[in-house]
């Protein structure tokens, strides 16, 4: 193949009389780069998308929660807590107990999903409360409520970022937190309310926590919602987070009848399976790029094999086999390829990078759940990428090439 190579090379950086087939070169080599480059980064952009709410998912929420099918909470949760943290694969256990409630403070409100903690567990279990924004979550391990200038008690209260700014609430400020489970009255069912001081506010950088998510400590949620000594819910870590459903299933049997368990990948499996689906259409809509620069090497092969009849004829009289002809536009397309995917590799590269350190590129919250473009390239997505670039391109390479190796020498050089 050293004299195959030769000839590629030679004619590839000769000048030629024809220079439109020198740009279309040029321009080949571009466009490879430019679909190697442009499928590296839109890869790497799925990628840290999926990378970066699995993350923030899993570090906010638990990998297993355990519920009663009735939903008619769990009375003797203390015990079943100690015992279920025993299970093999369970690294940690939390009660809690959920509400939706309505939060306001003057004439702004906002609906919340309230969780009632023993915060000692439940950080074991999340990590909303263990680096937050503002304040401090240590008020909700404190026996005692403070009271405001009427002398009623404030319970301590920690909510998300943005809900924080849909309140207008800084940490000290009085909200009202009002409960659809009421009391019944002689005139009906009147909603519960209590005020809460803001104790803390913690930022997730997961919108869905952060504009709708409180803490508070189990008792009072516990009187807030007219509730006894229940909880409705268990939540568990466990050792291997991608075998969720088989320690939840395990979770599940020692606790006996009446309960089910949910796990992390089904609570989030549509999210999951969309990001996937992108991955493939982008994949496929931009490959198209890498279809279109092998359209030009294709062209500029063909130009060529017409610029350079009267040389192939010389060469195929000398000696030169058709086979051999067919090798050097085959290595010529080659080049062409493994030149600009080279490059797209470098740049695609290089700008994911930058935008993964930098994240300079903001993305509206409430939309995509994270407030910036997340970039996270994998070597593996480069090595796909380069085997269908050199695929495509090699296969653009074979119509010029059989075209060249047909050249009749005779009728080349006839009029010569």
């Amino acid at each position: 193949m050293h004299f195959e190579f030769f000839v590629a090379a030679r004619y590839l950086r000769a000048k030629r009389r024809q220079a439109v087939v020198g740009v279309i070169t040029v321009i080949s080599i571009a466009g490879v780069a430019v679909g190697v480059a442009s499928l590296i980064i839109a890869l790497a952009i799925t990628n840290g998308m999926r990378r970066d709410l699995q993350d923030r998912l899993l570090s906010s929420t638990a990998h297993v929660e355990l519920m009663r099918v009735e939903n008619d909470g769990i009375k003797d949760w203390r015990a079943l807590t100690d015992r279920l943290r025993k299970t093999p694969h369970v690294t940690a256990a939390a009660p809690g107990l959920y509400e939706p409630v309505l939060v306001s403070r003057g004439a702004l409100s906002g609906g919340a999903m309230l969780k009632g903690i023993v915060p000692g567990e439940e950080r074991t279990v999340s990590d909303l409360l263990t680096n937050l924004a503002a304040g401090s979550a240590a008020p909700l391990s404190e026996p005692e409520n403070e009271t405001d200038a009427a002398g009623t008690p404030t319970p301590p209260l920690v909510i998300g970022y943005d809900l924080a700014n849909t309140l207008d609430a800084k940490v000290g400020s009085t909200v009202m937190v009002i409960s659809p489970q009421g009391e019944l009255t002689p005139y009906g069912l009147v909603p519960k309310y209590q005020r809460f001081r803001v104790a803390g506010i913690f930022h997730s950088g997961f919108y869905q926590y952060d504009s709708s998510f409180g803490f508070i400590r189990l008792r009072d949620a516990q009187a807030l919602f007219g509730e006894p000594d229940v909880v409705s819910v268990i939540s568990f870590k466990v050792d291997d987070l991608y075998h969720a459903d088989r320690v939840g299933k395990a979770i599940e049997e020692a606790a006996g009848a009446g309960f089910l368990t949910t796990n992390w990948m089904e609570q989030n499996r549509e999210l999951f399976r969309a990001l996937k689906l992108e991955q493939v259409v982008t994949f496929i809509v931009i490959g198209l790029i890498v279809c279109v620069a092998a359209l030009n090497i294709l062209i500029a092969l063909t130009m060529m094999v017409m610029e350079k009849t009267k040389d192939i004829a010389v060469l195929m009289s000398m000696g030169v086999e058709p086979g051999q002809i067919r090798r050097i536009f085959l290595m010529q397309g080659f080049l062409i390829s493994v030149v600009g995917t080279a490059l797209g590799l470098a740049l695609g590269y290089v700008l994911a990078w930058v935008g993964g350190r930098y994240q300079f590129i903001h993305l509206p919250a409430d939309v995509y759940s994270i407030d910036y473009l997340p970039f996270a390239p994998r070597l593996i997505d480069g090595l796909i990428v380069t085997l269908v670039s050199l695929g495509v391109s090699l296969l653009a390479t074979l119509y010029p090439s059989s075209a060249a190796a047909r050249v009749l020498p005779a009728e080349a050089l006839r009029y010569e």
